[in-house]
């Protein structure tokens, strides 16, 4: 047994190999789409002498660009560098084979105030397919950069783009007395990383609330693992298990009423359900194996969750109420760690090899067909996009612990490292707006 199976009963000990940083993450395209789109994200114009707070154009490129659907033009290859309608002239950007081209101004608005505006061309009819202007602070400058490549995202292929969502993950520095755990949360580009939680002893398995304000995780401050739930926004931190024996794998119901986790306050590990208004818990399973790892399906109506009542870690699906599990995993001798797609079609979850790795791997609930994306060694921690269309994961990389994204279609791959230390436990945000 291994990743939470293991967890569940051994890993809180385990847990001093994760290590942690407290840099922006680096993105790494290590496979995109071929025939990726040709796209124009032309400089946008600036309206001061001084430096511009933020290279709006710049963050669009790069979100588009690591979509894996995009292949947007270097600086270098631009035609021209229009800003305004007017200046702009189809029949060069035709000539370039660009389909599609975005241009767009920032002005100084007022006290450390803005306004943007910006322009996306369907180039082979010459037209205008959508245009917005927005006036933000300083401070939200890279985050109407992402709404605007989510925008642009969701015109040209009719998704939802998940650009402007953030990433909560686990780091660890140092080591022996020096090592530190860090829980943090950054923009889904691994940038304006922030330090929500910070030990000397591990920290584990964050799972942000629906409407994105909390994160919940498990913490071994107090010597053993307690639950706690925190407020992003004012740092206010509550309890919300600390009984004796295991207290982990917390995850949000969809309508933020309730927790799912793992507790083995009876004696065996099982899952449970606690009611956030009264701390009120309800346990939904009785078995003498290992039940752990819930995961809410987004109409709230069930819960998948790891078991080796079988045998062996599988998935298995029960009423959120509780009630007689049915397996849903047979593929393999291992596959756990299970997270509900957000249409709630597919299931991603960690699976063993013939030989021996452990991946990524997706479901296909209705058909039961398995798809394995990822090409790893030690894979795990596998958490959907609020849009469904990447998952996020811990794997390695030169022996280092890092995180990684693939597409759900297995065609896009990307690697997140940081600066120094280990990365593990990922959990992508649902939509912030």
């Amino acid at each position: 047994m291994k990743t939470t199976l293991v967890r569940t009963l051994v890993l809180f000990a385990a847990l001093t190999c994760m290590p942690s940083t407290y840099a922006a993450l680096t993105i790494e395209i290590t496979e995109g789409v071929e025939g990726a789109l040709p796209i124009a994200v032309v400089p946008f114009g600036w309206g001061s002498t001084e430096p511009m707070p933020e290279d709006i154009a710049g963050i669009v490129a790069a979100d588009l660009r690591r979509s894996g659907r995009f292949a947007p033009l270097a600086d270098s290859d631009l035609v021209a560098r229009p800003t305004q309608d007017s200046q702009v002239i189809f029949r060069d950007w035709r000539l370039l084979g660009v389909d599609n081209l975005v241009i767009g101004t920032v002005v100084p608005d007022g006290p450390d105030a803005y306004k943007v505006q910006f322009q996306l061309f369907d180039v082979l009819r010459g037209q205008q397919l959508i245009g917005f202007s927005f006036r933000p602070t300083r401070d939200v400058l890279r985050r109407v950069a992402h709404h605007i490549s989510d925008l642009i995202y969701q015109e040209l292929t009719g998704e939802r783009g998940a650009f402007d969502t953030r990433i909560a993950y686990v780091t660890v520095t140092g080591s022996g007395d020096d090592r530190r755990y860090a829980l943090q949360i950054a923009d889904s580009d691994g940038f304006d990383p922030q330090t929500i939680r910070s030990s000397t002893q591990p920290i584990m398995s964050p799972a942000w609330s629906p409407d994105g304000s909390r994160v919940a995780f498990v913490s071994f401050e107090n010597k053993q693992a307690e639950i706690y739930v925190q407020q992003i926004a004012t740092g206010e931190q509550t309890k919300l298990a600390g009984f004796k024996g295991i207290n982990g794998a917390p995850v949000w119901s969809p309508d933020g009423k309730y927790l799912g986790l793992t507790l083995s306050r009876d004696g065996n590990p099982e899952i449970y359900r606690l009611r956030l208004a009264d701390g009120s818990l309800e346990r939904l399973t009785s078995n003498p194996s290992i039940d752990t790892e819930p995961a809410w399906a987004p109409d709230g109506q069930s819960i998948v969750f790891t078991s080796d009542r079988g045998g062996g870690p599988q998935l298995y699906r029960m009423p959120a109420k509780g009630g007689t599990p049915k397996r849903l995993t047979f593929e393999g001798k291992y596959n756990a760690s299970g997270d509900f797609s957000p249409d709630g079609e597919r299931l991603t979850m960690v699976h063993r090899s013939q030989d021996g790795r452990y991946q990524i791997a997706a479901l296909e609930l209705e058909t039961g067909v398995l798809r394995v994306l990822s090409d790893g060694r030690l894979d795990e921690s596998p958490s959907f996009a609020p849009n469904g269309g990447m998952i996020i994961y811990a794997t390695e990389a030169s022996n280092r612990g890092v995180l990684a994204a693939v597409s759900v279609d297995g065609r896009v791959h990307q690697r997140l490292r940081a600066p120094e230390g280990d990365v593990r436990e990922p959990a992508w945000s649902p939509f912030l707006h």
